[in-house]
């Protein structure tokens, strides 16, 4: 229980160790892109856990390039993560704050796909961890049972090392990554999350979501966005007091206008070809969600006080998800 506790401060740790035993559906699974130097390519890793009657760890590999997916599965008892810190195995490979490390072969999972190499990680800027507000939950960490916990880990972050995925190497020295995390029961019933920190300006990052998140009864419009402009991190959320204007979304764009007391940030994307990862849905691990890494968001960042335009850019290398019932996030 102590252990529990004082996860609700380490949002990248295991949080689900006291559910292995259980049989309950929940799952945990961590998000990692990984982009090269030169841009020309860009991979997701997703290692997890999910728990219930089909009970199995998982990586998923998503190739933005290419727009294809591989879900590698594993036995459970292949799963294991450390108590205390972040650091997760799951069969040879093993995740931490420092490096992913990834030594699959072709025959080992019925994804038939070999993936061999090392990814280290420059100083992640994550989401401020506070007494009161651990992470990117805020005030909500402390609510048990929510649907789906989130967490956004690190912003914007150097790469260095390599990785060959199906014979094809990638070098990732001077790349740029970020990494996010989510665990609970399921995915909202309707959702939409774009995400890019591939700015001409350096150390740019934005990554914004809109949920339907149920709660007690009922349920309400949830939303968590934060942009990295030079070292400081701007947060619009549902805790802090800040309200969305205008919010537009099919299942091929995004276009929002969301503003606090003192800035405004109005962004758009795209959606470009891409390919579907397992979620949980229903208390089974289902293909279903749809993800690019192809998008390209417009971001236009602005001081309500004088209207001044602090920031006016385009993002490559966008990530975007569009999925479930759109309507539940159109309307508070």
């Amino acid at each position: 229980m102590l252990r529990r506790l004082k996860n609700i401060w380490c949002p990248e740790n295991f949080h689900l160790q006291h559910m292995l035993d259980r049989g309950r559906p929940c799952f945990e699974g961590w998000y990692f892109k990984l982009v090269d130097a030169q841009g020309s390519q860009p991979y997701a890793i997703i290692p997890g856990v999910f728990l219930g009657a089909d009970a199995h760890a998982f990586i998923q590999v998503l190739d933005g390039r290419a727009g294809s997916s591989a879900y590698h599965r594993f036995p459970l008892e292949d799963f294991t993560a450390d108590s205390a810190s972040f650091d997760v195995r799951i069969g040879r490979s093993r995740f931490n704050r420092r490096a992913i490390k990834l030594d699959i072969e072709a025959g080992e999972t019925s994804a038939g796909q070999a993936i061999h190499g090392t990814i280290h990680f420059g100083n992640w800027l994550g989401w401020p961890v506070t007494l009161t507000q651990p992470g990117v939950m805020g005030p909500y960490s402390f609510v048990p049972l929510m649907e789906c916990n989130h967490g956004i880990l690190s912003m914007d972050h150097t790469l260095s090392g390599e990785l060959v995925v199906a014979d094809n190497k990638t070098s990732f020295k001077n790349g740029r990554g970020y990494i996010e995390k989510d665990w609970g029961r399921g995915f909202p019933s309707g959702y939409v999350w774009a995400q890019s920190n591939h700015f001409e300006e350096a150390g740019v990052s934005i990554s914004a979501s809109v949920a339907r998140i149920p709660w007690l009864t009922g349920s309400f419009r949830g939303f968590l966005i934060g942009f990295l402009l030079r070292d400081k991190l701007y947060r619009f959320t549902t805790y802090t007091g800040s309200e969305i204007e205008h919010i537009e979304v099919d299942h091929h764009s995004y276009r929002l206008s969301v503003r606090d007391k003192t800035h405004r940030l109005v962004l758009s994307a795209s959606k470009g070809e891409g390919a579907l990862l397992h979620a949980p849905y229903d208390k089974q691990m289902v293909e279903r969600v749809a993800e690019t890494m192809t998008s390209r968001v417009e971001l236009r960042f602005e001081r309500i006080a004088d209207g001044e335009t602090l920031f006016h850019g385009s993002g490559e290398h966008g990530c975007l998800e569009v999925q479930g019932d759109l309507d539940a996030i159109l309307h508070d």
